[in-house]
């Protein structure tokens, strides 16, 4: 077999496995909407600072209207 011939045949093959791979994104995609969300591949990390920053502004929002309820 030449080379040429290889390159055609090993071309062939990626188009197969590119049109097989659509096929199950798409069969995970309906999967994943059918329990009402799609998948995620990767998880939304938040830091420690982050999340520290945000527990503080909401314990001033809280303050804020307890300080506004008792008036």
């Amino acid at each position: 077999m030449s080379i040429i011939a290889t390159l055609k045949s090993l071309k062939v093959e990626r188009q197969k496995l590119e049109s097989r791979l659509k096929q199950i994104n798409a069969a995970i995609s309906t999967l994943g909407s059918l329990n009402g969300h799609t998948p995620k591949v990767g998880k939304n990390k938040m830091s420690a600072s982050g999340r520290a920053r945000i527990a503080a502004a909401q314990r001033a929002r809280w303050a804020r209207w307890k300080r506004a309820k008792k008036k």
